[in-house]
C-alpha cells in the first residue's frame, strides 16, 4: 500500500508542489511503510500527516482525479490511443525527413583549414546516434507550425536551430570529458583521449563559436537570447555539480536545478526558439518551453537510473560513472531516506576507498531507483499535459510518444 501511495504522490506532485515538498511526502510514505511493517495503521499515520499540513493542495493531490501516468510498466504510459498515434508510433521515423543529411550539413559549417581541428570537430558528428535532440526540435517546429497556420513544413531557420542545439550539446560533451577525465564516450574513445585535453577544449570552443555564427545568421534577437541562455546554464550547471549541500532538502532541489541547467535547458530553449520562429503567440512559446523542460529533466533522471541498472556496453560509458565522479544523483538521494549512512559518503563525494561500492549497495537495497523513475514519470506526465494544448497533429502525437520512449529506454 505504501508503494502505491508513493506512486500516487509523485505522479500528482509536479503540478502543485515543489520538488522538495514532493521529497517530504516520499519521506512520510517511507515512515508509513515502516509503521505498517511493525503492525501499525498506515492509514492513521498518513491521515495524521495530511491533517497536520492544513494543505488543500495536498489533499487534492491525494484524493483528486487520478493522474494519466499513475502506474509505471514496461509500456510506461497509458495514453488513449488515437489513429495518429497508431500510425506514427516511431517519432524518429516521422522526424527523419527533416534530418536528411543533418550531420553532413553540420560538418559543412566547419570551414577549417587545419585538418586535425576539423577531424576533432567532426568526430562525434558521425550520424550513428538517434539524434534525439534535433529530432525533438524539428517535431516541435512542425507541431507549432501546424498549430498556428496549418503549415506542415519546417522552415530552414528552424532546422538551423536543431543543428545549433546539436553543436552546443556536442561541445558540452567534449568539455565535460575534459573536466571529468573520461576516456570513453558513446562506446568509443573521447576527443580528449585521442588528441589531448588542451586541443579538446579548443575544439569544444570552436563548436560553440560556429553555433554562434549560425545563430547570428537567423537574425532574430529573441532566438539569440534563448540560445545564448543555454550556454549560460551549462556553465552554471557545471558549477552546481561541483558543490554539495549538507541539508537534505536543499540537496534535492540543488540536484534538480543542476539537472535542468546541464540537460533540460538546451531542450527547453531550443523548443521555445523554434516556436518563436513559428508564431507570435506567447502561449505557444510557453507550451514549447515547458514541454522541453519537463522531458529534458525526465531524460536526465532516467540517465541517472541507468547508471545503476545498465552495463557499460549498453551505456557506452563505465557503470557507476556518477559515483566515481563524486556525484549524488536521484537514486542516491532517495536511498538516503532508508540509509542515512549515505549522507557522510555524499558529503565527502565518495572519495574514500570502498565508498563507491558501499553507496552502490545502499542504492540497490533501497527504493532509490524506483522512486527516481516515478519522479521521471511525473515530469513526462507534465510534458504530455503541456503538448496536448497544441492542435492535434501527427507531430504532436509523436512528441507524446517520445515521453514513453524516454521512460523505457535502456541506454
Amino acid at each position: 500500500m505504501a508503494q502505491a501511495w508513493g506512486r500516487r504522490l509523485l505522479c500528482r506532485a509536479h503540478g502543485t508542489a515543489s520538488h522538495t515538498w514532493a521529497l517530504e511526502l516520499h519521506r512520510e510514505v517511507g515512515h508509513c511503510a515502516r509503521v505498517a511493517r511493525k503492525g501499525g495503521s498506515c492509514g492513521k499515520v498518513f491521515s495524521s500527516f495530511v491533517t497536520s499540513t492544513h494543505s488543500t493542495d495536498l489533499r487534492s493531490l491525494l484524493w483528486g482525479p487520478p493522474s494519466r501516468l499513475l502506474h509505471l510498466t514496461h509500456t510506461a504510459c497509458c495514453y488513449s490511443k488515437t489513429s495518429s498515434e497508431a500510425k506514427y508510433k516511431d517519432p524518429f521515423t516521422l522526424g527523419s525527413r527533416d534530418l536528411k543529411n543533418f550531420y553532413e550539413d553540420i560538418k559543412k559549417e566547419f570551414f577549417i583549414t587545419t585538418k586535425e581541428l576539423k577531424e576533432m570537430c567532426d568526430y562525434y558528428f558521425d550520424g550513428k546516434g538517434k539524434a534525439f535532440r534535433p529530432m525533438l526540435v524539428v517535431l516541435m517546429a512542425r507541431a507549432c507550425n501546424i498549430h498556428y497556420n496549418n503549415c506542415r513544413e519546417v522552415h530552414p531557420s528552424q532546422r538551423t536551430i536543431a543543428e545549433i542545439s546539436e553543436m552546443i550539446h556536442t561541445a558540452s560533451l567534449v568539455h565535460d570529458d575534459v573536466i571529468d577525465g573520461s576516456d570513453s564516450r558513446r562506446g568509443k574513445q573521447t576527443v580528449s583521449g585521442i588528441w589531448g585535453e588542451r586541443k579538446a577544449v579548443l575544439a569544444g570552443d570552436l563548436m560553440l563559436s560556429v553555433a554562434a555564427v549560425a545563430m547570428a545568421r537567423i537574425g532574430n534577437t529573441t532566438v539569440i537570447a534563448l540560445i545564448s541562455q543555454i550556454a549560460i546554464d551549462l556553465v552554471r550547471g557545471e558549477f552546481l555539480q561541483l558543490g554539495s549541500k549538507e541539508n537534505e532538502n536543499e540537496r534535492f532541489s540543488h540536484y534538480i536545478e543542476k539537472t535542468f541547467k546541464k540537460t533540460a535547458s538546451l531542450i527547453a530553449n531550443s523548443c521555445k526558439a523554434v516556436s518563436v520562429l513559428a508564431c507570435p503567440d506567447p502561449a505557444v512559446h510557453e507550451i514549447a518551453y515547458q514541454y522541453g523542460k519537463n522531458i529534458g529533466i525526465a531524460f536526465q533522471l532516467i540517465d541517472d537510473v541507468l547508471d545503476f541498472t545498465s552495463c557499460a556496453d549498453q551505456l557506452g560509458k563505465p557503470a557507476a560513472a556518477d559515483l566515481k565522479l563524486g556525484l549524488a544523483t536521484g537514486p542516491v538521494l532517495f536511498a538516503c531516506q532508508q540509509f542515512p549512512e549515505l549522507n557522510d559518503l555524499i558529503m565527502r563525494r565518495f572519495s574514500l576507498p570502498g565508498d563507491v561500492e558501499r553507496a552502490w549497495q545502499y542504492v540497490l537495497q533501497s527504493d532509490g531507483v524506483r522512486q527516481t523513475t516515478y519522479l521521471a514519470q511525473s515530469y513526462c506526465n507534465q510534458a504530455v499535459q503541456e503538448i496536448r494544448k497544441l492542435q492535434p497533429s501527427p507531430e504532436r502525437e509523436a512528441l507524446i510518444q517520445l515521453t514513453e520512449i524516454v521512460l523505457t529506454r535502456d541506454k
